[in-house]
């Protein structure tokens, strides 16, 4: 089944179902978490602060009473703190969608707390050691699947394994880029991996094309103020980026190695499709390269 013209109205039951949402006390996250519990999921939310995730699930219950919802402290730039909150998501009944959300973009250059730069530590590693973890957990779900989300800025990416933690140069849009392609990298090479396992889960990824969400609290000012009176022209709401999200994690007929995003405008907004990432995203050798480095960066091994 080809998914074209997904919105959240598409998204069908998912009572009984179990999703992990990373990065869901705002932005992309929250809005897909709200969808889901509308549709009776049991949503997990993974964040870093208890205090902003309790505010995001009274304002979910708001409108969804009977939500159900909880909370799971989740820092992605400190593995302590993933390894924790895997083993909390593991003592749950089930787990049938892990949906890889949380992300940083264009900081100044900061390191994790396990000392990796900080949007390849957070916006990859993390992920990698995330997904790792909870990969047995999926297998026993229904239908399950890992979701990855990347961003249009992979095309203009490159991973520098040379200066693998810009302790030489650094760029933040530059970081930034290579941080999404090592997300597409590592989906398809999960995606490999899994076939070749036989697995039942499935990856898939998305991005949400241009998204008004806090992501792009570190742009400069000048450019917000220049940009938000018309940003509707030419920027999704937080709700419509995460369609591609929503299409990636409950879409009806979804295979394993789909990238979900907008439709209209050069995949700048509108309703989720399936779109193609550059080609340099499925080169074989590559993603197998960034996946030994990964798993030697987070001292986690894939049993797959």
């Amino acid at each position: 089944m080809t998914i074209t013209n997904f919105t959240d109205k598409d998204v069908p039951d998912q009572s009984g179902r179990v999703f992990f949402v990373t990065g869901a006390n705002s932005g992309l996250g929250y809005a897909a978490a709200k969808v889901l519990a509308s549709r009776g999921a049991r949503v997990l939310l993974g964040c870093r602060s208890e205090e902003k995730a309790e505010a995001a699930m009274a304002d979910i219950r708001a409108v969804y009473p009977d939500a159900d919802l909880c909370f799971i402290p989740l820092d992605l730039g400190n593995l302590k703190s993933v390894r924790a909150a895997a083993k909390l998501v593991v003592k749950e009944p089930r787990l049938d969608v892990l949906v890889n959300n949380a992300g940083i973009m264009m900081p100044p250059r900061e390191e994790t707390d396990d000392g990796f730069e900080s949007q390849f530590g957070v916006n990859h590693l993390g992920t990698f050691a995330l997904t790792s973890l909870l990969l047995d957990k999926l297998s026993q779900g229904q239908e399950p699947r890992v979701v990855i989300t990347s961003s249009m800025a992979h095309r203009s990416g490159r991973i520098d394994f040379d200066d693998i933690n810009a302790e030489s140069s650094y760029s933040r849009w530059g970081r930034y880029a290579m941080s999404k392609l090592a997300n597409l990298l590592h989906m398809y090479e999960l995606d490999r991996r899994l076939r070749a396992a036989g697995s039942p889960v499935i990856a898939v990824a998305c991005h949400p094309g241009v998204a008004d969400t806090e992501l792009a609290r570190n742009f400069p000012g000048f450019m917000v103020a220049l940009f938000r009176p018309v940003s509707s022209l030419f920027m999704n709401s937080a709700a419509q980026g995460a369609w591609p999200t929503l299409a990636a994690a409950a879409g009806e007929g979804v295979e394993g190695g789909e990238y979900f995003g907008p439709s209209r405008n050069g995949e700048w907004v509108g309703p989720a499709r399936e779109v193609q990432p550059r080609k340099i995203a499925k080169q074989i050798e590559l993603s197998k390269k960034l996946w030994d480095v990964s798993e030697e960066m987070t001292g986690v091994r894939y049993a797959i």
